[in-house]
């Protein structure tokens, strides 16, 4: 009985006592199909036609074969979405991504307690820094090499100790290294963390750490904007701020699942503070921040793996600023007073020439009105 050999490339029938070892001419090889080239791997011919594809000639001699090969399993494909299917005895259950209003409505709120980001320091900022707290250093110190008025307060944070003369300087200064943090009602220091609703506690609030005694006015902060971009993949989102030589230990970065806060002091007296209320929902704890030279990257990983729209909520509406104290404005305009607008003169403000001008305006006016009155009246 004949029998149908399935080697590729092949297809003859054949006599099972006459089945020798150079018989059957065949492709050891699978096909390929590529930039519209058909051919077989095991050999180099290659052609756009598919009839002259079924017509190569194998490259191999061999026995026949009379087994059919297994073809690969496929899945099963149904028309129900949604349900589940079974392959290999093994459920599997398919779920689209949520829909806007779902997501909206599983929205956390942005009132959930903050979480501080683990930051990676690179260890070129870290030299940087130790260059950069050497020239401060230095800096100070022949600014103290100056006579210090007696009575003059440590300029450290949280210590009260007043210049007594040179014995005060042995004295150990209890102070906090971190900076304040007002926030949701909350008033602390960023080095300790104790929070607490009364500013004259938080005033009361003993420092966490020691050292000397500072008497030079240490240099104001400036509250600046600082230029800062936004990208996402599939697992996350990078907020990176261009801050040059950012102040690890000066700097945080806070986040809920819908809010970050980030705090970035750079370049001795710079700091970079804001919000943002997020378009989607991180998850904090495998969020982390990212600090270099050249800029800070906060890197958030997405609770749901669905593309952003925007970086920040475009529904969230910001609350209005408090009208603050004078103290207030001037710690956020670094010191100086806010410039009035040049459109707010006061009487007190005319210049002499000013006064001089609506003088000569008035005499020429009431001269006028001389003339007129001697002029004889018409048909006299």
């Amino acid at each position: 009985m004949a029998l149908l050999c399935y080697n590729k490339g092949c297809g003859e029938r054949f006599d099972a006592d006459k089945n020798n070892q150079d018989v059957c001419l065949h492709h050891p090889g699978v096909p390929i199909f590529h930039d519209a080239l058909k051919g077989w791997s095991c050999c180099k011919k290659r052609t756009t036609d598919f009839s002259e594809f079924l017509s190569i000639k194998g490259c191999t001699r061999g026995r026949h074969s009379s087994e059919k090969p297994v073809e690969p399993l496929r899945p099963e494909v149904t028309s129900d979405k949604g349900g589940a299917r079974e392959s290999n005895g093994q459920e599997i259950i398919y779920q689209g991504p949520k829909s806007a209003e779902t997501l909206q409505k599983e929205r956390p709120s942005s009132e959930e307690s903050k979480t501080k980001l683990p930051a990676k320091v690179s260890a070129s900022l870290t030299q940087m820094m130790e260059k950069l707290e050497i020239s401060i250093k230095a800096e100070q110190e022949k600014k103290e090499s100056q006579a210090v008025i007696v009575g003059t307060r440590c300029k450290n944070s949280g210590c009260h100790t007043a210049y007594q003369g040179k014995e005060t300087d042995g004295e150990v200064c209890t102070y906090h290294p971190g900076g304040p943090v007002f926030h949701e009602g909350y008033k602390y220091w960023s080095c300790c963390c104790i929070k607490t609703m009364d500013f004259n506690a938080f005033l009361d609030q003993k420092g966490c750490a020691t050292g000397k005694h500072s008497w030079i006015p240490k240099l104001d902060k400036k509250k600046v904007a600082c230029r800062h971009d936004w990208h996402q993949t599939a697992n996350q989102v990078v907020v990176t701020i261009y801050a040059k030589n950012a102040n690890p230990d000066q700097s945080y970065v806070e986040a809920n699942r819908t809010v970050l806060t980030c705090h970035i002091q750079f370049e001795k007296d710079k700091v970079f503070h804001k919000d943002y209320h997020l378009w989607g929902v991180a998850d904090v704890h495998q969020s982390t921040v990212n600090m270099v030279p050249s800029k800070v990257e906060v890197l958030l990983r997405k609770a749901d793996p669905v593309a952003w729209g925007k970086l920040e909520d475009p529904n969230h509406k910001p609350d209005p600023d408090p009208s603050s104290s004078d103290s207030d404005r001037l710690l956020l305009t670094g010191g100086q007073e806010e410039a009035r607008p040049s459109w707010d003169i006061d009487d007190d403000d005319i210049s002499d020439s000013d006064e001089e001008w609506a003088n000569e305006m008035g005499k020429e006016e009431k001269k006028k009105e001389e003339e007129e009155e001697d002029m004889p009246p018409l048909g006299s």
